[in-house]
C-alpha cells in the first residue's frame, strides 16, 4: 500500500510517497481501506515536531479519514467487513489503508460521501465539545467565532446556530465573510478593514457571552476585552502562530472564565460522553443542520501541498486528500 511519509521533521515538501507492506491485523483490530483523509492544523505541527505527540519515525500525517472495513480481527464486536466508517487516528491517515482498534471508529452515514466523512468529525466534534460541555452555550446567547471560515470555526458557526445562539463571525477577507454568512452567521466582522473591538461595541454593546478562539495571536486579547459579564472564553488553538499572553486581571474584571478545549484528551478521558456527542452530530447532519464545506481535494501524492495550503491560510472550510 502507499503512504505519504514523514521521515524527518521538516516542511510539507519533505514528505515522501512510498510503497510499504500492509500492517498485520491483530486480535481486536480492523483493517480499513481509506477513500479520503481530512487535513487539519495538527498536521502542520506534527510533521515539524511541534505537536503534543511525536510519533516514531517514519509516520504518515493525517488524523482523520473515511473508508470501508475490509477485514475484522478476532474479538471485534459491532463492526463487520463492508461497513462504511469514519476513522480517528491522530496520525497515519495519509495512506491507502489503516489498521485500528474499534474505539477509533464511528459509523459513516449512508448519506455522507467519503470526502465529507473525512472532513467531519475532528472539526465538528471539537467545536461541539467546546460549545456544549466547555462553554455551556445557551439559546439566545451571543457567540463570537474567530477564524470563522476555517474548519473548526465554520463548524462552530453552524453548531452555534443549531444551538440557538446569535453568531458573530470574525474573518480576514470579504470572500470568507460570504462563506460564514452562507453557513449561518448573523453578523460578520472583517478584521482587515474593521476594528474588532470597535465593531463589537456596535454589534454587542453588552459584550459577547462566548468567544470561540482557534487562532490566538493579536485578536485574543481584543476579544476577551469584549466579553460579557460571566462570559466564557474558549481556548481552542493558535492557528495564527503566536500564543498570546493574556492579562489575568481581565478575567477578574469581567467575572469570566478562560476555558481550555482539548478534544483529544476529552475523547480518551470521557469516551461515553464522546460517543453521545458523535451520535448527536450525525443526527444534526442527517437533519441538514450541519454539513462540512470541502473546498478542495488533493490526490495522496499531493498531500504535502494540502498541508502547505493549510500552513499559509489559503484554506476555507476543509481540504481533503483522496486515495
Amino acid at each position: 500500500m502507499k503512504q505519504l511519509l514523514c521521515k524527518a521533521y521538516g516542511p510539507p515538501e519533505s514528505l515522501v510517497l512510498e510503497d510499504v507492506p500492509p500492517a498485520p491485523l491483530g486480535r481486536g483490530e480492523v483493517r480499513v481501506r481509506l477513500h479520503a483523509a481530512g487535513v487539519n492544523f495538527p498536521d502542520v505541527l506534527i510533521i515539524q515536531g511541534k505537536y503534543q505527540f511525536k510519533p516514531e519515525m517514519p509516520f504518515a500525517p493525517g488524523g482523520e479519514a473515511a473508508g470501508v472495513i475490509t477485514e475484522v480481527g478476532e474479538k471485534v464486536a459491532g463492526f463487520a467487513a463492508g461497513d462504511r466508517v469514519i476513522v480517528m487516528t491522530g496520525w497515519g491517515a495519509f495512506a491507502e489503508e489503516l489498521v485500528v482498534t474499534p474505539d477509533r471508529l464511528a459509523p459513516l452515514p449512508p448519506s455522507m460521501p467519503f470526502e465529507e466523512g473525512a472532513a467531519f468529525l475532528m472539526t465538528y466534534a471539537t467545536s461541539h465539545h467546546a460549545l456544549k460541555q466547555r462553554a455551556r452555550l445557551r439559546q439566545g446567547e451571543t457567540l463570537l467565532v474567530l477564524g470563522a471560515a476555517g474548519g473548526v470555526g465554520l463548524a462552530a458557526v453552524e453548531l452555534g446556530k443549531a444551538m440557538g445562539a446569535r453568531v458573530i463571525a470574525g474573518v480576514s477577507t470579504d470572500e470568507k465573510a460570504e462563506i460564514a454568512k452562507r453557513h449561518g452567521a448573523d453578523e460578520v466582522i472583517v478584521y482587515s478593514r474593521e476594528g474588532l473591538r470597535d465593531r463589537l461595541k456596535v454589534l454587542a454593546p453588552e459584550g459577547v457571552d462566548v468567544v470561540y478562539d482557534p487562532i490566538g495571536g493579536d485578536y485574543s486579547e481584543q476579544a476577551l476585552r469584549s466579553i460579557a459579564w460571566k462570559g466564557r472564553f474558549l481556548v481552542v488553538g493558535f492557528a495564527s502562530g503566536p500564543i498570546p499572553s493574556i492579562p489575568l486581571n481581565l478575567a477578574l474584571l469581567k467575572g469570566c472564565e478562560i476555558v481550555g478545549v482539548f478534544w483529544g484528551a476529552f475523547t480518551a478521558r470521557e469516551p461515553d460522553l464522546h460517543r453521545e456527542n458523535v451520535a448527536e452530530l450525525i443526527h444534526l447532519y442527517e437533519e441538514g443542520k450541519i454539513r462540512p464545506l470541502v473546498s478542495k481535494t488533493y490526490p495522496l501524492a499531493e498531500g504535502g501541498q494540502a498541508i502547505r495550503d493549510m500552513m499559509e491560510r489559503r484554506v476555507t472550510g476543509k481540504v481533503v486528500v483522496t486515495m
